[in-house]
C-alpha cells in the first residue's frame, strides 16, 4: 500500500462525509426515529451499527489507538476502555438528559484524533519529555465520543415508551459496528505490517491522521461559530 494511497484514504474518509453534512442521523432513519413509539430492538441495533461504521471520526480515533498494538489482548484492553467510556455517556446523555453542544463535542472528538496521532509519532516524549497514560486518555476520550453519539439522538423527540430498551439496543449496535469495522482495520494493518515499508511510512501516515483531526476540529468549530445562537 503506497503512502499516497494511505493519505488519500484518510482525507477522503473525512471530506466526503463532511460534504454530506457530517454523520448525523438523516433521511429515512430520521423519519423512523421520530415516528417510533415502543421498543424496536432490531432497528435500533441496526442504526447503532450503521452509525459506527459510517462514523469516520470514531473510526479514525480507533485506527490511531490500535495502530501500534500487535497483541490481541492489548487491542481488547484499549477497545474495552473506549467502549466503557462511550457507553456511559451515550446512556447518560440520552436517558439522563445530559446536554452538550454538538459542535464542541465533535471538535473534542477531532482533538482525540490529533492526540493519538501525535502520541503515535512520539511527540509527547520527543517534544514535551512526558508520556501521558494512554489507557486513561482512551477512556476519557471515549466519554466524549459517547456524548457525540448522544447528541445525534438528542436532535429528535424520542418517545419515552420503550426508550431504555431502544437506547441500550442502539449501544449494542454501536458495539457490533465497532467490532466489524475494527476487524477490517486489523486485517489491513496485519497485512501492511508484513510489508517492508510499514515503519518507514508510519510517521507520515500518523501525520496525515493528525491533519485529518485538525480538519475535523476546524470543520466543527466553524459550524459552532456560524450556527444560529
Amino acid at each position: 500500500m503506497s503512502l499516497v494511497r494511505i493519505a488519500s484514504l484518510v482525507f477522503l474518509a473525512l471530506l466526503a462525509p463532511a460534504a454530506a453534512g457530517a454523520h448525523g442521523v438523516t433521511g429515512g432513519d430520521a423519519a423512523f426515529l421520530q415516528g417510533i413509539d415502543g421498543a424496536a430492538i432490531g432497528p435500533f441495533m441496526y442504526l447503532g451499527a450503521k452509525h459506527m461504521v459510517t462514523g469516520y471520526d470514531h473510526l479514525l480515533f480507533l485506527v490511531g489507538v490500535i495502530f501500534f498494538l500487535y497483541r490481541l489482548k492489548d487491542v481488547f484492553l484499549y477497545v474495552s476502555l473506549f467502549t466503557v467510556g462511550h457507553s456511559l455517556t451515550l446512556l447518560a446523555g440520552v436517558l439522563g438528559g445530559i446536554q452538550a453542544n454538538a459542535y464542541i463535542i465533535d471538535a473534542i472528538i477531532g482533538l482525540s484524533v490529533v492526540y493519538k496521532a501525535f502520541d503515535n509519532m512520539g511527540g509527547f516524549k520527543t517534544l514535551l519529555g512526558v508520556q501521558p497514560d494512554t489507557r486513561a486518555a482512551v477512556l476519557v476520550f471515549g466519554l466524549f465520543h459517547g456524548f457525540g453519539l448522544a447528541t445525534k439522538l438528542q436532535e429528535f423527540q424520542l418517545s419515552g415508551n420503550g426508550l431504555v430498551a431502544n437506547i441500550v439496543s442502539f449501544n449494542v449496535g454501536v458495539e457490533i459496528g465497532q467490532m466489524l469495522a475494527l476487524t477490517g482495520v486489523l486485517i489491513a494493518l496485519a497485512f501492511w505490517r508484513t510489508r517492508n515499508g510499514f515503519l518507514r511510512h508510519a510517521f507520515v501516515t500518523n501525520a496525515a491522521l493528525m491533519a485529518g483531526g485538525f480538519l475535523l476540529i476546524g470543520y466543527q468549530l466553524s459550524g459552532y461559530v456560524l450556527s444560529p445562537s
